[in-house]
């Protein structure tokens, strides 16, 4: 088979790359990338030289691009996206064009190249909150509360009309909070550890009591893997692991693996429409799919902490002056009445 898979050189589109070559020696992948901040080719260095990968720098809103790249391809699975929601809020535009505008031009490339299968990579965040002791089910309404999450919707529902107006093979799957190594430092999880690392402060949001369910992202791609394989044309599959912890309990647990104390924890002015809790049924995955997380929290956390410890290479090259800018802008700019209690150890 021949893949193209979008945004290979981020997060969760690398673990992924790794993932197929390491468990189908017959497949061959194309990575079409644009190479944005939180891209880069090193995190790839231990697959470049491996025959059955190639690299395409391209953006998934060029037409022209995403065409050529199309030519002979089996399968796509769409990773490339804006994703980070704080950076929507500072402005959307660029989660608008990539999220929406490249998931048609690859949506309309791939149906005329005659693709087979299309999964596209979405996120549990379409949902919005969760009620409390409630879990989102595919047929759940759709309620995405950030510029980003209405992005991502945006793409699903652009996904599903072309199942159901022209047949196209599409599959969307939504996953929970992804954690484990390279992944960009402005995520919750690594932000943490390589600031702890340095002894820096930690922001956290609000309170810190914001509930989300982590998977450890081999988990994430085993689960892509079973929805590209076995997933049905035109059907939605939630990836969950059951994992639903408050962000200050994650925040701590981190901490005390690298051997830091709880007062590098800053309390920060809440993110404008945090959603409070993201939780999911995927009782469907399992059940057709045959997949379920196998990866334990507390495991998946100090492997995680582990290689972050051991990769200070590629943390030095990913934290350069555009990530720093950022972070200055984010939060170190931050303050309110909230945070200023909290961090006395009053309470809301």
């Amino acid at each position: 088979m021949k893949l193209i898979v979008t945004g290979g050189a981020g997060f969760i589109g690398s673990n992924f790359i790794r993932y197929i070559l390491a468990r189908h020696p017959r497949y061959s992948i194309r990575n079409l990338d644009k190479l944005t901040y939180s891209g880069n080719l090193y995190t790839l260095r231990d697959v470049e030289k491996n025959r059955r990968y190639t690299f395409l720098r391209g953006d998934v809103c060029d037409r022209h691009k995403v065409q050529e790249a199309m030519r002979g391809v089996d399968a796509v699975v769409h990773f490339a996206a804006e994703s980070h929601v704080d950076r929507s809020i500072l402005d959307s535009t660029a989660f608008v064009k990539t999220n929406v505008l490249g998931t048609q031009c690859l949506l309309d490339a791939a149906r005329h190249a005659g693709v087979k299968r299309f999964v596209l990579v979405s996120t549990d965040e379409v949902y919005g909150s969760a009620p409390s002791g409630e879990k989102f089910t595919e047929e759940c309404l759709l309620a995405p509360n950030s510029p980003y999450a209405a992005s991502k919707t945006g793409a699903d529902l652009l996904a599903r009309a072309y199942f159901r107006t022209y047949g196209f093979p599409v599959i969307i799957t939504r996953c929970t909070n992804n954690y484990g190594p390279y992944q960009y430092p402005e995520k919750f999880i690594p932000l943490i550890v390589t600031r702890a690392l340095q002894g820096q402060n930690i922001p956290v949001y609000g309170d810190g009591l914001q509930v989300r369910d982590w998977i450890h992202v081999t988990d994430h791609c085993a689960g892509l893997d079973a929805a590209l394989h076995q997933g049905r044309d035109g059907e939605i599959y939630n990836l969950g692991a059951g994992n639903e912890w408050p962000n200050l309990e994650i925040a701590r647990r981190i901490l005390q693996l690298v051997g830091k104390p709880d007062s590098l924890l800053t309390y920060v002015q809440d993110r404008p429409g945090h959603d409070r809790r993201y939780a999911l049924n995927s009782d469907k995955a399992c059940r057709e799919l045959n997949w379920a997380p196998k990866i334990a929290l507390n495991d998946g956390l100090k492997q995680t902490v582990d290689w972050y410890l051991s990769n200070s290479e590629w943390i030095r090259r990913v934290t350069a002056r555009v990530y720093r800018s950022y972070y200055r802008q984010q939060y170190e700019r931050r303050d309110s009445t909230l945070a200023k209690v909290l961090n006395r150890g009053g309470k809301k």
